[in-house]
């Protein structure tokens, strides 16, 4: 699936006054660059009318259209997945209705379903509630970011953290090992939503991933810098030459010469002859 960071869910409740399209649009201006649509309460053709119009937005910013437990729906709007609880369609039913290609995400709370969903084939999982949230009923109690660590330590498949997930105590769940994040009032019910997301993106940028080609080979690492690309090999840098899109950079300029999505890097270490 298409890497994401910042994922965005609809809470029409959050902003009565405003239109669902409209909020989610200044989320994806804002950075959001994945969209869930989770209605509860309204009946099924208002459902479907939302989706078709989110997947007309979502199309326009090229970011994914993630359908909450509705597969028809999803089907029908040739959404890119469905996002299901633990007391949903099973993962084995779902991947059968939707196929091999389409985005299945599962909501999980400790470390025996986080395995369970990635042995069953699910393409992400949510890993919370994180904090105390008052976006969903009938939640479970807060995982606390002690879940995130266990899952960052041990599951492959994306997980994003989600629940209670404030501007104010989003470091602690990255510090914690995530590097996506969820939100639903805390974007959508804000009075700025754009403005909160951008907000939430620079959060988010020392704890992303980049996509190197070092040595011919594709590598996605939590690196800024040459020099900590050098130091993540475990190279010694006195005996490496770095080349950077076909450039040599200066062992003395290591430090602050970044690295972003799609540089090519050459390291080449020499030996002396004796």
């Amino acid at each position: 699936m298409k890497n994401f960071h910042l994922y965005a869910i609809t809470g029409e409740e959050f902003h009565p006054r405003k239109d669902v399209i409209d909020v989610m649009e200044e989320a994806l201006q804002g950075g959001a660059d994945i969209i869930q649509l989770r209605d509860k309460t309204s009946k099924k053709p208002d459902v479907l009318k939302k989706a078709l119009a989110l997947r007309e937005l979502t199309l326009k910013y090229d970011v994914p259209l993630i359908i909450n437990d509705h597969i028809d729906i999803a089907l029908q709007v040739g959404a890119d997945g469905v996002h299901l609880g633990q007391d949903d369609l099973s993962l084995e039913e779902a991947r059968r209705l939707m196929g091999p290609d389409k985005i299945i995400g599962i909501s999980t709370h400790h470390i025996q379903e986080a395995r369970a969903a990635q042995e069953g084939g699910a393409d992400y999982i949510g890993v919370g509630p994180i904090f105390p949230t008052k976006s969903k009923k009938d939640v479970v109690a807060p995982v606390t970011t002690n879940y995130i660590k266990e899952v960052a330590a041990e599951i492959t498949i994306p997980f994003v953290a989600i629940g209670g997930i404030k501007l104010h105590n989003v470091d602690e769940v990255l510090s914690a090992g995530a590097t996506r994040v969820c939100m639903i009032s805390e974007i959508v019910g804000s009075e700025n939503v754009q403005q909160v997301c951008s907000q939430f993106r620079e959060k988010l940028k020392p704890y992303q991933p980049v996509n190197l080609i070092v040595n011919g080979e594709n590598h996605e690492l939590h690196v800024q810098s040459i020099q900590e690309l050098v130091l993540h090999f475990k190279l010694k840098p006195n005996l490496i030459i770095a080349e950077v899109d076909g450039e040599i950079v200066d062992r003395d300029s290591w430090s602050h010469t970044p690295v972003k999505d799609g540089t090519k890097i050459e390291l080449v270490e020499f030996i002396a002859g004796g």
